[in-house]
């Protein structure tokens, strides 16, 4: 890591005028809303998740309500929000947390790993944003920032979890609640100002610490990150089998799901994933229905 540092005051101002208004930032979110969120922002916009976060927290408002739904409903409600294995995923957590937690969401990032489907930025993101612990949260914002400001590269090389969270827990105030602060702070700065394409470096609160514009800004000279596309993958032709379903009152003859996609191989492959990964059940008569809804 270079010399160059973040300068939190500066950050953290700027962050709390130009921070955007989100729920699950509001001082009385639960835990249980911030996990939700986070689970739900992982590679999906704040735009789409805002409508069905609200959706689910009147819904669900503690983990025991979402445990105790089935999982055909949870699967149902997570919506066109997209890789609905997440959805399961935080279901299984939700009963986890009522069973072995109180209810309540855990606070230390340790047991927060513990639970199913939490990976190392989730549990991060949970222990700073919701009980304002100083944690090194990771996400594509904070490391193109940090590869900016600090490193005085275009953009962020492939993902490395120990250098990445050494160069964050650099930066990190030493007390928790501004640290905490600061987590949100650099993430939002990735999000709105320090962007992959057309950054507004004009509208930067560090601009002028940041090694990135001292140096000239460079063009990012790494290897280049894959793109990922959307049309004709297995993921949109699992989409379309999952709405027909999301539709449907109750259980659908094959036949139905056969109109979907013209491709038969890759349909009943995508059909196959689905069934293997508990997003689709098929009943004794041979028809298809979400999980636990025939």
């Amino acid at each position: 890591m270079s010399g160059v540092a973040v300068d939190a005051d500066v950050l953290l101002d700027w962050f709390s005028t130009h921070g955007r208004d989100l729920p699950w930032r509001e001082p009385d979110c639960s835990a249980w809303g911030v996990l939700v969120s986070e689970i739900m922002l992982q590679q999906t916009p704040v735009v789409r998740v805002q409508p069905i976060w609200h959706e689910w927290m009147a819904r669900w408002p503690v983990p025991s309500a979402l445990a105790a739904s089935s999982q055909g409903e949870v699967v149902r409600a997570w919506g066109k929000l997209g890789y609905p294995r997440r959805a399961l995923r935080l279901h299984e957590a939700a009963g986890v947390i009522a069973r072995e937690h109180g209810d309540v969401v855990p606070s230390d990032v340790d047991t927060l790993l513990a639970l199913p489907g939490i990976g190392a930025y989730t549990a991060r993101a949970v222990a700073a944003f919701a009980y304002g612990r100083r944690a090194p949260v990771v996400d594509t914002n904070v490391r193109r920032v940090v590869a900016r400001a600090v490193h005085g590269a275009g953009d962020a090389g492939p993902a490395s979890n120990t250098r990445d969270m050494n160069d964050v827990e650099a930066l990190l105030p030493a007390e928790d609640a501004p640290a905490a602060k600061f987590s949100a702070a650099i993430m939002e700065l990735g999000a709105l100002i320090c962007t992959a394409r057309a950054p507004k470096c004009a509208d930067c609160p560090i601009y002028d610490e940041c090694a990135w514009q001292l140096a000239g800004r460079p063009e990012y000279a790494g290897p280049a990150k894959p793109v990922q596309k959307f049309a004709g993958t297995d993921r949109q032709v699992r989409g379309r089998l999952l709405d027909v379903l999301r539709g449907s009152e109750g259980p659908v003859e094959k036949a139905k799901l056969d109109l979907v996609w013209h491709d038969a191989g890759q349909r009943d492959r995508c059909l196959d994933s689905l069934l293997v990964d508990g997003l689709l059940e098929q009943t004794r008569d041979g028809l298809f229905a979400l999980p636990g809804e025939h």
